[in-house]
């Protein structure tokens, strides 16, 4: 490796044109709180040159929602032994990461899967593309009158997710489960999409945070919970009836990702953090995190993260 340490681009500035309204994620990551806030770390000025003329870290800021979980200060540790300071910079709202990272406050990000990022680009014009994936974690059915799907019965209600995010995903995990089925081929699908007369069961949407306390409920045979809200709410995780494949053409736009701005995509620094990231180590710390549901995703380059963001923003644009 060179003694020289890797030059960034200049980081643009711009005004913005207004934040993007919050859609819930459906991902691995603590919620966050009602405020936003940004912790650096004691170390976050850009440090001097070294003695005898050797050259400083390289400083990258890095955004994330879930700051406190251990396998960033791993992926910061591994970064330093190249040359690399990687700053971590906190967020308690997902609607922050990528105007400051639109903004130049920050250099990459990593808190959202596809649809997130897509949808914040079609609502503020931004280009914020991925760079590189981190894990998925799959969207289960759970039921307390149910082992299988085979068991559900016609006209049974099955709960799932209000908001257009997990919403749409969640029918994608019935379809796929055989237990609803869809008037066309919609890219984006809402109840309105579904075939009542063709599928098994009735979906009922519900706030997410409903979802799980509807276990029990006496006219519901199923919930589509996602795994924060399950966790809290002391399922076993590995009790489900049904979930989707993370590999599966459906799950695709679920990929949670490490975006930077459109210029930056081939920096060969930052491409260089997606690599560190899949280090054994981090990837060991994020599984074990996720109580061992997160899927590390893989094969997947920047090229074709890039296509699967147009497709699913070109998706959005046509559910209107």
């Amino acid at each position: 490796m060179s003694d020289q340490a890797p030059v960034l681009p200049p980081r643009p500035t711009r005004s913005r044109r207004g934040l993007v309204a919050a859609v819930v994620v459906a991902v691995l990551v603590i919620a966050g709180g009602v405020a936003w806030f940004v912790t650096r770390d004691s170390s976050s000025e850009s440090p001097a040159a070294g003695p005898s003329g050797s050259a400083a870290p390289t400083v990258v800021k890095l955004g994330t929602t879930d700051i406190a979980q251990p396998h960033w200060e791993i992926l910061k540790d591994l970064a330093a032994k190249e040359g690399i300071d990687l700053e971590l910079v906190g967020f308690s709202e997902y609607t922050q990461p990528n105007p400051a990272l639109a903004d130049g406050e920050i250099d990459l990000n990593a808190f959202q899967h596809v649809l997130y990022l897509a949808d914040h680009n079609n609502n503020t014009g931004d280009d914020l593309q991925p760079i590189g994936s981190t894990l998925i974690v799959p969207l289960p059915l759970y039921s307390e009158k149910h082992d299988t799907v085979e068991e559900f019965t016609k006209g049974e209600q099955v709960a799932i997710p209000n908001d257009s995010t997990n919403q749409a995903r969640a029918l994608f995990v019935l379809e796929a489960a055989g237990l609803v089925t869809f008037t066309g081929d919609p890219g984006v699908p809402t109840p309105d999409d579904v075939d009542t007369a063709a599928s098994t069961v009735v979906v009922r949407p519900v706030e997410a945070s409903q979802t799980a306390g509807l276990i029990g409920d006496p006219d519901i045979a199923g919930v589509v919970v996602n795994n924060n809200f399950a966790t809290d709410a002391g399922f076993d995780l590995d009790g489900y009836v049904y979930a989707d494949d993370p590999e599966s053409v459906g799950a695709q736009p679920y990929i949670n990702v490490i975006a930077a701005r459109p210029e930056d995509v081939d920096n060969p620094v930052y491409q260089r953090i997606v690599e560190l990231y899949h280090d054994p180590a981090v990837l060991e710390s994020v599984v074990e995190s996720s109580g061992g549901t997160a899927v590390i995703v893989e094969g997947y380059d920047t090229a074709r993260l890039q296509e699967i963001l147009a497709t699913t923003q070109e998706n959005l644009t046509a559910a209107g």
